[in-house]
């Protein structure tokens, strides 16, 4: 009952609720490339509905890359819709552009499409965002095989003053003594009209021992606010170097994440390995569950297609942990 498509691999995805439906955002990409890895540079994203998170009618593809020389011009990743106050859905996405055929070089920048209906979207180009100086890493750094900033994430201004995103990113500067590597950290940027959006100092310090924190998400569990990612095992590094990689979860109090107050990322636990990846909490009819998309097989090969939602409870000692098994059916 999982969503798979018969000849795609599935991988990162968001959702959103309206009028009792869910609207699912996904990437895929064809198996006939042979390679998975090769999936990143082929990436279009597809929409498919559900009432249940369980049982899914595929709506095929709603945005795909670009022209040659736009920001999105190899592909479209993985981003987040989000509902303004005109009513119009918005859909910020990654835009992804290799620089060549045969490395893994890119650039990363946030884009916008707008849909009245969910279903149909149309790119607002003029709505681009790049990682930016001081704070953050680009390519011309040098450090690493990508210009990272993508995964956007919308939430609204507790005191009301417009928007925040939150963003996979990387920092320019480094504490010392820490590895060259751990740099991940999390994006900000802010917007008084989710048209025009500017970078804004990150709300958490590199050195915390991941390279990137994937897919973030604020979500709130029994009550809970707590901030979400994915780091796998090849990208944890400095004091996480060694150990096993998934989604993971760090507590926040309600309300402090934009006060300026930095997420803590030392408290950061990992909640399921990563045999499930780029995971997302939803609310379903039995509480908050979490979805991932199945990574790794027991073989070690990629699967590719999404899980159904795992239930999600806190232990005796705070930690956010998701059961083994599929809700059932």
């Amino acid at each position: 009952m999982t969503f798979s498509l018969p000849h795609h691999w599935v991988w990162d995805f968001w959702t959103v609720l309206d009028d009792g439906t869910v609207h699912l955002f996904y990437l895929h990409a064809p198996h006939s490339l042979g390679d998975p890895e090769l999936r990143h540079r082929n990436a279009s994203i597809g929409h498919a509905t559900s009432t249940d998170f369980i049982n899914w009618t595929d709506r095929g593809v709603v945005l795909g890359h670009g022209a040659e020389g736009d920001a999105d011009e190899s592909a479209t990743w993985t981003g987040s819709v989000f509902r303004g106050p005109d009513g119009v859905w918005r859909m910020y996405y990654t835009g992804s552009r290799f620089l060549s055929p045969t490395e893994t070089t890119n650039i990363e920048t946030v884009l916008l499409a707008t849909s009245t209906d969910l279903h149909t979207w149309l790119k607002q180009p003029e709505t681009a965002l790049s990682a930016s100086l001081p704070w953050y890493e680009t390519l011309a750094d040098g450090t690493w095989r990508e210009e990272a900033w993508r995964d956007p994430w919308i939430e609204v201004d507790p005191a009301g003053n417009g928007w925040h995103m939150l963003i996979t990113a990387r920092a320019r500067a480094l504490p010392a003594g820490a590895d060259s590597l751990d740099r991940g950290v999390i994006g900000h940027a802010v917007s008084g009209d989710l048209a025009t959006w500017r970078a804004r100092e990150p709300l958490s310090s590199a050195g915390a021992g991941f390279a990137h924190l994937e897919v973030l998400q604020l979500a709130v569990v029994e009550g809970r606010e707590v901030l979400v990612f994915s780091c796998d095992s090849a990208h944890l590094v400095g004091q996480r170097a060694g150990s096993k990689g998934g989604i993971w979860a760090v507590p926040i109090v309600s309300g402090s994440l934009f006060t300026g107050e930095l997420v803590d990322l030392d408290r950061a636990q990992l909640v399921v390995g990563e045999e499930l990846y780029a995971g997302r909490i939803v609310q379903t009819a039995n509480g908050a569950a979490l979805l991932g998309f199945e990574n790794e097989g027991l073989d070690g090969a990629f699967v590719g297609r999404l899980s159904d939602p795992r239930p999600l409870y806190f232990t005796q000692n705070g930690r956010l942990l998701a059961t083994a098994q599929e809700r059932t059916r």
